[in-house]
């Protein structure tokens, strides 16, 4: 399988997205340093490391960005189809705490290469929890299925299936909003979507 490529245009884009203004051509060294630690048959937790650590150096506002990066080097050192975000969510979590006092480690200082390999283990841990969990509740959903006498049900089951969540209001050629709306209500009933939103209006559904 062939490693993920990224390009400068590509970076411009996340930059963009995160509201962070940076110059074409540091976001083109960025990419080199990419191919470099990418081909350099380096331990891909320590890869990851080393580009965190380079975009904090770069810019110290942008941690963000950092974990992005961390987390598609991760997944090019591993010849992933796609990155997963597994280190940017465990950037506030136990692996980069010190134990005295409880500061946080951040890209590049002391220690921040042991952190990463645990918080990869515990990134690891928790996506395969979740992974069974989601695929109990995708087995529950398809179960539930044939009760379902609301027309277009077929449509919304797998756009509950595909997508990671579904507004209460889709609209679709069947069902309308109104039909959809009383469809999830059905399917919270059998205990096969839930509610992610957490409001009265603009819910979101999902497994």
């Amino acid at each position: 399988m062939q490693p993920l490529v990224v390009s400068a245009d590509r970076l411009e884009k996340i930059v963009d997205q995160l509201g962070l203004h940076w110059d074409g051509e540091a976001l083109a060294d960025l990419c080199t340093e990419i191919e470099k630690l990418a081909g350099a048959q380096r331990p891909a937790p320590f890869a990851a490391a080393a580009i965190a650590a380079r975009v904090i150096t770069m810019r110290p506002d942008a941690e963000l960005f950092a974990w992005w990066l961390a987390d598609l080097v991760l997944a090019q050192s591993l010849r992933w189809p796609r990155p997963l975000p597994l280190l940017i969510a465990q950037a506030f979590g136990p692996a980069f705490r010190r134990e005295a006092g409880g500061k946080r480690i951040r890209p590049g200082e002391k220690d921040f290469e042991r952190a990463v390999c645990l918080a990869l283990a515990q990134a690891a841990a928790d996506a395969c929890r979740l992974a069974a969990e989601l695929s109990r509740r995708a087995e529950r959903l398809i179960a539930v299925a044939p009760k379902l006498r609301a027309k277009g049900a077929g449509d919304v089951i797998q756009r509950l299936l595909d997508d990671d969540a579904v507004s209460g209001s889709l609209t679709t050629k069947n069902p309308s909003r109104f039909a959809a709306r009383r469809l999830f209500e059905r399917l919270q009933q059998l205990e096969a979507v839930r509610e992610l939103s957490g409001r009265t209006t603009f819910r979101l559904f999902g497994l």
